[in-house]
């Protein structure tokens, strides 16, 4: 799963296509492919974010 993310971070359009149902992740489930789509989207939130 880790080359997976590797491999979507280094290819961003990927990731639109997974969100907008265009595409999906073989070998992986919807619950595995909804957490990788939703963990794009919540990096941008991170870097916001201050940890103690």
């Amino acid at each position: 799963m880790i080359n997976m993310i590797q491999y979507l971070e280094q290819n961003p359009a990927l990731v639109t296509l997974l969100k907008e149902k265009k595409a999906s992740l073989i070998g992986m489930t919807e619950l595995e492919q909804k957490a990788i789509v939703d963990s794009f989207d919540e990096d941008a939130g991170l870097e916001s974010t201050i940890w103690y």
